[in-house]
């Protein structure tokens, strides 16, 4: 019996230096600065409970019809990483400020 949810992913697969393949879920794009960007996420640590999700932020390019999924650049990341954690925060923000890192939580009366 097919997963139902693995037909709903949205799957990359990424290949190694050592030819090894990988798969990642994209959960979303954004632009910043004209320039398109994918939030992925790491399949095999979203399945292990005790492990930390590895969230990777890539630059998208398209060539015909095919998306090329390239590393960002070094000198963006920190800019990259805060527009991906507050949209992350948006989405899993559970309306406990007390377990939220965030001091301008919408949330907090």
């Amino acid at each position: 019996m097919e997963n139902i949810n693995e037909e709903e992913l949205d799957l990359v697969t990424f290949s190694d230096e050592e030819g090894n393949e990988f798969q990642m879920e994209v959960w979303d794009y954004f632009e910043h600065e004209g320039q398109e960007y994918a939030i992925l996420f790491d399949l095999e640590s979203e399945q292990d409970e005790d492990a930390e999700t590895e969230v990777y932020i890539m630059k998208v390019t398209v060539e015909g019809e095919d998306e090329i999924f390239l590393p960002a650049d070094e000198d963006k990341m920190d800019e990259l990483t805060e527009i991906v954690e507050k949209m992350l925060d948006e989405v899993y923000c559970d309306e406990d400020c007390a377990n939220c890192d965030e001091s301008d939580c919408e949330d907090r009366k």
